[in-house]
């Protein structure tokens, strides 16, 4: 099994890294539902009732019942030339990407998965990420047949030239996820913010 890819050994990489790729030049052809999110925040799961760290095993699928995602064939991404992280090609929006540099889900750390909000195409796999709430579920399915139950604690959406490297990216005591995607009202064809979902292992 290799060795677990810490946070702090990749943050230098990611430095400033928000999701780019959303929208398009010509902008979207079939507008997408709102591109916005109430920000919320709820307690973190308990210490003392967090599950224990998973080993690692890639993500397969991934479900978000509140918006109605059930995802599978998880694209495995990296780092695109301009330092900012991959995001899904567009002929595959309606699939999730995961963040191949650092932890899977269920690992101690931020894993990272990331998926379209809309593209020229239409909306795609987030489109309703307006109605996931605080609170909700993220459960992701790993290649070695275990589940990764995560609860949301908190949802933000910033604009791209704030994006919060260090909180998403930085080291956690515990197992966390990270769900990016895009937000904000078309500007030139493009989304200029992000909305990012943070989330803890329960189960």
């Amino acid at each position: 099994m290799p060795p677990r890819r810490t946070a702090a050994a990749l943050f230098t990489l990611v430095a400033g890294a928000a999701l780019l790729g959303c929208g398009d030049a010509d902008g979207a052809r079939q507008p997408a539902p709102q591109a916005h999110v109430r920000p919320t925040t709820a307690a973190p799961v308990p210490s003392a009732t967090a599950s224990r760290p998973m080993p690692r095993s890639r993500p397969v699928r991934v479900r978000i019942p509140a918006a109605g995602v059930d995802a599978g064939g998880v694209l495995a991404l990296g780092l695109a030339p301009d330092g900012t992280i991959e995001v899904p090609p567009v002929e595959q929006a309606d699939r999730i990407g995961w963040y191949d540099k650092g932890v899977t889900p269920g690992e101690t750390g931020p894993a990272v998965l990331v998926g379209h909000f809309d593209t020229a195409d239409g909306p795609a796999v987030l489109r309703d990420v307006a109605r996931i709430g605080a609170e909700d579920t993220i459960s992701v399915t790993r290649a070695d047949g275990t589940t990764a139950d995560f609860r949301i604690r908190e949802i933000e959406q910033v604009g791209k030239g704030a994006f919060p490297t260090r909180k998403v990216y930085g080291d956690t005591s515990r197992p966390e996820l990270r769900l990016i995607t895009c937000g904000g009202d078309l500007v030139d064809g493009h989304r200029p913010d992000n909305i990012i979902l943070y989330a803890d292992l329960i189960a």
